[in-house]
């Protein structure tokens, strides 16, 4: 069922395309990614209110170089250009582009010269604010009809406006957090300019969802493989309440879980929601074929052939089912193709690891893959998960083997276990659990020597790792100070056996697609 308001957002490459889209939701409005080229099918589809045009790494001047479908202008709607979409906007309504001899990356200062609908109550003219800026081109004249509203020092035309067409753009990135107003301004175009409602919302998307999973599944059965994450418990619970016991859920357990949660998978969906459940205990099989493994990718290969395989046995004992249901989310979807279009052979990991082997012959039921990482945190809040439960950090499918570089052993799992758990102790009672991301501990494959008592110890190293998010696809480190750190250090030499010394990361991130492993 479609939403009665969408935002049509174009890809032209971006690495934060999926921010625009997080942005729009965060104001009440569904939206969806598309690449460029596919904009006029998306447009007869989905028969959006608005479109938003998304940056990219292409030079407009250039052959070959993306352009605008001409449907999209010829269809009337309000447009909002961002970066490349400003440059595109210019280029084809008979503008000019070219190659900048003051390039833009990074933080930069917007002069605001008069107002426009999409500043209305958030900036003035007279006014300056932070930006950030990614462009090596710049516009050096206007369309008929278009108004420089703001500049920087190296974009004389940081914001444009038609105010007859309803088409603005802007060279800087208003989707990301670099820009303290940004997601203002997107919300003033799709309430203000588009005239949006802005009332879609994680009820509505509940019913919705739950009337789709019964017209798809009628009277078959469904099996669910949990992940122990956030995204596939989600998916079991709405699926669960939608049709009931037609659903069983199959939980590998591959011993490379944090401390206590696989006990409170089962738990929770045993005891708690009464679902049909399945409980693999595989730690054997996955630690014996780990042995000798040192290489993350071969790691990870191993763990998702291995997982599939023990699925599937398992899956073959359910008979009937004709449903397999996974936890892909809307960045997976849009990862799965490229802005040129070319389909992606990655399936996400973290819950159907490997992917869906062709012989199983199952229909996908996918209830979650419209929505992002925080609107399925949000769903599960009203699906009445419990919040400890649903606001877990994140955790990877192939699990601690990622996070002990070198051979994987039963004893370096349970030693990496302890100290995580120590960790997110200590964050819990500093009450910071819920201001951080993602934290995380990593047994490094480093021995020192150090001295414990009046004994010398030859031991191992432990890395912590905390980062800060608001989307989930930008980070920063979290700026733990040096007397938590110092207790957190203390605790885990104290009392994880194996440990001698630890060290916090202090790696951060630029805006942008990033690898939470």
């Amino acid at each position: 069922m479609q939403p009665t308001e969408t935002i049509l957002i174009l890809d032209f490459g971006s690495q934060v395309t999926q921010l625009i889209a997080r942005r729009v939701r965060e104001a009440g409005v569904y939206s969806e990614v598309v690449p460029f080229h596919q904009g006029a099918a998306a447009m007869e589809r989905l028969r959006p209110k608005g479109i938003i045009l998304s940056g990219g790494p292409a030079s407009v001047h250039e052959g070959e170089s993306p352009r605008v479908p001409e449907a999209i202008f010829a269809a009337g709607l309000p447009i909002f250009g961002i970066c490349y979409g400003e440059q595109a906007i210019c280029a084809q309504l008979g503008g000019s582009v070219t190659p900048s001899d003051h390039r833009e990356f990074g933080r930069a200062f917007l002069d605001v010269k008069q107002g426009c609908a999409l500043f209305e109550g958030v900036w003035a003219p007279g006014e300056r604010h932070q930006v950030w800026m990614s462009h090596g081109d710049r516009v050096d004249a206007l369309p008929e009809g278009f108004a420089v509203v703001a500049t920087s020092e190296g974009a004389p035309y940081a914001a444009i406006a038609n105010e007859l067409k309803r088409i603005y753009a802007v060279q800087f990135h208003p989707e990301v957090v670099h820009t303290p107003d940004g997601a203002k301004l997107i919300a003033n175009f799709v309430h203000n300019v588009v005239g949006c409602r802005g009332d879609w919302t994680m009820a509505s998307f509940r019913e919705t969802k739950k009337a789709e999973i019964r017209a798809q599944v009628g009277s078959g059965k469904v099996i669910c493989g949990l992940s122990g994450g956030v995204d596939s418990a989600v998916a079991a619970v709405l699926i669960h309440e939608a049709i009931g016991d037609q659903l069983t859920c199959v939980f590998v357990d591959h011993g490379l879980m944090r401390l206590g949660e696989a006990e409170q998978v089962v738990s929770l969906f045993r005891e708690h929601y009464h679902i049909p459940l399945v409980h693999v205990d595989a730690a054997d099989l996955f630690l014996g074929g780990l042995a000798g493994v040192t290489d993350p990718e071969a790691k990870r290969k191993f763990i998702g052939k291995t997982f599939i395989d023990v699925f599937e046995a398992e899956a073959s004992k359910i008979g009937g089912a004709a449903f397999l249901a996974q936890g892909t989310l809307y960045p997976d979807v849009i990862e799965s193709v490229s802005f040129t279009g070319g389909p992606s052979v990655t399936i996400k990991s973290h819950h159907n690891v490997g992917g869906l082997p062709e012989r199983m012959n199952m229909q996908l039921v996918e209830p979650l893959r419209e929505l992002f990482k925080d609107e399925v945190r949000a769903l599960g809040r009203e699906l009445g998960l419990p919040d400890v439960f649903v606001g877990r950090h994140p955790f990877p499918g192939p699990g601690l083997a990622i996070r002990i570089p070198g051979e994987v052993t039963r004893e370096r799992c349970d030693i990496l276990r302890k100290a995580d758990a120590v960790y997110l102790e200590e964050i819990r009672k500093a009450g910071l659990y819920d201001a951080i991301w993602q934290a995380f501990a990593v047994l490094l494959p480093v021995k020192t020597v150090g001295v414990m008592g009046d004994g010398r110890t030859y031991d191992s190293v432990c890395a912590l790792r905390a980062v800060t998010s608001t989307d989930g696809m930008t980070a920063d480190i979290y700026p733990f100070d040096a007397a938590f750190l110092s207790r957190v250090a203390t605790r885990i030499v104290n009392e994880v056996r194996g440990i001698n010394r630890v060290v916090y990361d202090y790696t951060s991130k630029p805006p942008g697609t990033i690898e939470w492993e």
